[in-house]
């Protein structure tokens, strides 16, 4: 039985958000408490408000949602494992920061894993590329807000380094 080729389009969407979107889901288990914990801290003039994550975040994983759809619809996954683990590597990264940073408190090793975050788009921006442009060019704002992430975890680490420690 063949699946019609835009329901296995649809589909392949859909399950791409999931897995997405299941990373924020752990990574937002890890910050139930963030809001409270992130305003106690002594932050630098530029740090944003709480507010503001939570709708930057959901847009940025929309963002890597399709882009990962993107790769997958070329059917490159198929033939590119590295380009996959890479992007499920990076994926597992965005998680584990929120647990390392509002769970645990722990400054040093969530800037070094923000900075293997980083490391790990750069690398799925430049695989992507051989496969989609689009899918490279969305993912240059998540790029982006983790470079401003890790700024602003630095910042946040040496402000508190009783709390961050």
């Amino acid at each position: 039985m063949t699946t019609h080729p835009a329901l296995r389009q649809f589909l392949g969407l859909i399950g791409w958000m999931a897995v997405t979107f299941a990373t924020g889901a752990i990574g937002a288990l890890a910050s139930a408490n963030a809001a409270s914990f992130y305003g106690q801290l002594v932050q630098p003039t530029w740090a944003p408000p709480a507010g503001l994550f939570g709708p930057v975040w959901s847009a940025l994983y929309l963002m890597i949602a399709i882009s990962g759809w993107l790769v997958w619809r070329s059917r490159s996954f198929a033939s590119d494992r590295t380009t996959l683990a890479l992007f499920m590597m990076q994926l597992a990264a965005n998680a584990l920061w929120s647990w390392l940073f509002f769970q645990w408190h722990l400054g040093a090793w969530a800037f070094a894993e923000i900075l293997l975050l980083w490391l790990l788009i750069v690398l799925c921006v430049v695989r992507f590329r051989r496969h989609s442009t689009a899918a490279a060019l969305l993912l240059l704002p998540y790029l982006g807000w983790v470079s401003f992430a890790a700024a602003l975890n630095l910042a946040l680490w040496r402000a508190n380094p009783t709390v961050l420690g």
